[in-house]
C-alpha cells in the first residue's frame, strides 16, 4: 500500500519500462484485487457482477467490473489511456562495429523529443519470442542496468550544437554498448538468451524475434522544493493509466465500468490491439451477450447511454515559451485537469461532454482547466476521437497538464494525480450520464 499516489506512480513508472510491462503491472494490480483474467479463444462465463481483465498482444488491456445495474440502461462509464510512449526500439539485424565500438541500429517509435535522448544511461526492455523445447514461447525481459548511451559530439566539434540541428535517426542515434577487443564480434541475440536464463531460468533459448525499446534507467523522482513535480519517462500516458486504474480499484459496483489501455497510440493506433483496431468493441458485445441476450439495438442503446473518458496528458503552458500557447488557454501545472477541446475534431470533447465533467469537478471541489491549441499551430489527438468514430459513443478528452511531453523524460504536478484519480472515480460513481 502506497503512502501517496505520486509514490505509487513512482512505482508503477519503475516496473513499467515498456507496453508490455505496463500491461503486466496493471494486470498484477487487478489480480490482487481479485480480478479475473479472461482468455479471448476461449468462451466466456461471467458471473452478474464479476471483475475480469483481458489482455491482446501482452501490450493492450481492458479491465471491467459488471454493476447491479443494467448497462443497456443506464450505460457504461469507460476510462481510457494508452500503455505505448515514443522511444527508440531495436531494429530486427541491429549490430553495428564500427572503429571498435559495438553499437545497435534503432529505428524511432512515434513523436520523439530527440535530443534529449543523448548522454543518458539507457537500459533495455520488452517482449522477446524464442523457441524452447521445440515449443515457442514468449517472455518480458528487462535489463534495469545502464546498459548504453548515445554520447553528443562535443561542442568543439559541432560549433553549432547550440544554434540547433537536425538529428539524423540512421546515424546519430544507435547507443553505444560496448568496446570490442580486436576482431570480437558480438551477437545481440546471444544477449538476450543470457537474460532470459536470469530472469526466468530459461537456458539455450533460440531467440526468434523481439520488440525491445531503450529507456532511461533513471528512476522517476518527486522534485521541487515542495515535491510539486513529478519526473520521469513515460509520464504520457502511463500517468494516466495508473489514474484510471486506482479509480476503478477503489470505486462502488453499482455500475458497469471499463478501463481501457492500449497500445499504438503514439503511431495512430491503427493495429489489432489499438484504439482505432476491434479490440473494445468485441470485449464489449463479449460481455453484454454473457450478461443476456443482447440484440444490435440493445448494443446500440447502451453505447448512447454510455460515455468515455480519454484521459491522455496535455500541454502545460511553459514559462519560457509563453508565446507558444493561446493567451487563453494555457494550463498551468497542479492546478487541475485539462478538458482538451478542438473544432477540427482532433479531440472529441462536446458542450455536453464538457459541461458533464466540469459538473463532476465541482461537486468534487476539483478545480478545472481546458486547452485549446493556438490557430495558427497543428494539434495534436488522442484515442478519443477514434473511439467516438468506432462506436459512436459520447467523449470527453481531458489530461493533466504536463512539460517536455514526448521527451525522455517529462514533467507533471504532484496534485493533478489525486485530482485525475478522485475525477475518474466520481465519474464511475456517477448517477447521471449527459
Amino acid at each position: 500500500m502506497h503512502n501517496t499516489p505520486s509514490q505509487g506512480l513512482l512505482d508503477f513508472l519503475r516496473r513499467s519500462p515498456s507496453p508490455f510491462h505496463a500491461t503486466q503491472s496493471i494486470a498484477q494490480a487487478l489480480e490482487a484485487a481479485g480480478y479475473q483474467a479472461l482468455n479471448e479463444r476461449e468462451t466466456w462465463q461471467l458471473d452478474q457482477q464479476g471483475r475480469y481483465y483481458v489482455t491482446r498482444n501482452d501490450s493492450s488491456i481492458i479491465a471491467f467490473q459488471l454493476g447491479e445495474n443494467d448497462p443497456v440502461e443506464h450505460g457504461i462509464r469507460l476510462v481510457g489511456a494508452h500503455t505505448d510512449s515514443p522511444c527508440l526500439k531495436v531494429k530486427p539485424q541491429p549490430e553495428i562495429s564500427r572503429h571498435g565500438y559495438w553499437q545497435l541500429g534503432v529505428e524511432v517509435y512515434g513523436g520523439v523529443l530527440l535530443a534529449p535522448w543523448f548522454d543518458r544511461d539507457l537500459s533495455l526492455a520488452g517482449r522477446v519470442t524464442f523457441k524452447h523445447n521445440e515449443q515457442l514461447q514468449s517472455r518480458l525481459i528487462d535489463f534495469k542496468q545502464a546498459l548504453a548511451s548515445i554520447p553528443s559530439l562535443a561542442i568543439h566539434l559541432n560549433r553549432e550544437a547550440n544554434n540547433g540541428w537536425a538529428i539524423n535517426a540512421q546515424t546519430e542515434l544507435p547507443p553505444i554498448l560496448a568496446q570490442l577487443q580486436g576482431a570480437e564480434r558480438k551477437d545481440f541475440r546471444a544477449l538476450l538468451a543470457e537474460q532470459l536464463q536470469r530472469e526466468h531460468g530459461l537456458s539455450g533459448a533460440d531467440i526468434l524475434d523481439y520488440e525491445l525499446c531503450f529507456y532511461d534507467s533513471q528512476p522517476a523522482a518527486m522534485i521541487g522544493l515542495n515535491h510539486d513535480f513529478i519526473a520521469g519517462a513515460r509520464l504520457d500516458n502511463l500517468l494516466s493509466c495508473y489514474a484510471g486504474l486506482q479509480a476503478l480499484l477503489n470505486c462502488d459496483r453499482q455500475h458497469t465500468q471499463f478501463l481501457v489501455c492500449t497500445d499504438h497510440e503514439e503511431v495512430g493506433s491503427n493495429s489489432s490491439c489499438g484504439a482505432d483496431g476491434p479490440f473494445l468493441e468485441q470485449v464489449l458485445r463479449r460481455v453484454l451477450s454473457a450478461r443476456t441476450a443482447v440484440s444490435e439495438e440493445a448494443f446500440v442503446r447502451c453505447i448512447q447511454h454510455s460515455l468515455l473518458i480519454s484521459a491522455d496528458n496535455a500541454h502545460g503552458i511553459h514559462p519560457n515559451y509563453a508565446d507558444k500557447h493561446d493567451g487563453n488557454h494555457g494550463p498551468l501545472l497542479n492546478q487541475g485537469p485539462v478538458i482538451k477541446v478542438n473544432a477540427n475534431q482532433r479531440y472529441a470533447t462536446t458542450s455536453e461532454t464538457s459541461s458533464f465533467f466540469k459538473l463532476l469537478c465541482q461537486q468534487k471541489d476539483i478545480p478545472v482547466q481546458s486547452f485549446v491549441t493556438r490557430s495558427d499551430l497543428g494539434c495534436g489527438s488522442t484515442i478519443g476521437p477514434i473511439t467516438a468514430g468506432q462506436l459512436g459513443i459520447q467523449t470527453i478528452d481531458i489530461g493533466v497538464p504536463t512539460f517536455a511531453m514526448h521527451s525522455i523524460r517529462e514533467l507533471a504536478g504532484s496534485k493533478d494525480l489525486a485530482y485525475l484519480i478522485t475525477a475518474l472515480q466520481a465519474f464511475y460513481n456517477s448517477q447521471q450520464m449527459p
